[in-house]
C-alpha cells in the first residue's frame, strides 16, 4: 500500500465518521425538541410489552456508570485538558 492510499483510506474513514455523527446530532436535536411521535404506543398496542420504571432506571445507572466509570471520562477529560496546555 502506498502513502497515497493510506491517506485517503484514513481520510474517507474519518468523513464518513463525521457524516453518521453529525446525522445522529441533527437527529437527536430534531427529537429534543419535535419529538412527538404518532406512533409512540404501537408497539405497546400490538406486544401489550412494555419496559419497567425500574428496568429504566437501571439502565440509566448502567449508561451512566459505563460513561463515566468504565469509559475512564474524568481521566479522558484530564489528558485533553493537559493536551491543551502544551
Amino acid at each position: 500500500m502506498s502513502i497515497n492510499s493510506i491517506t485517503f483510506k484514513i481520510m474517507t474513514t474519518k468523513i464518513i465518521s463525521w457524516l453518521f455523527g453529525i446525522v445522529f446530532f441533527a437527529i437527536g436535536l430534531v427529537n429534543l425538541f419535535w419529538g412527538d411521535d404518532s406512533l409512540f404506543g404501537a408497539f405497546k398496542e400490538k406486544t401489550g410489552f412494555t419496559i419497567t420504571n425500574t428496568v429504566k432506571i437501571v439502565l440509566a445507572i448502567f449508561i451512566l456508570w459505563a460513561t463515566l466509570g468504565v469509559g475512564e471520562l474524568f481521566d479522558k477529560t484530564d489528558l485533553m485538558l493537559n493536551d491543551f496546555k502544551s
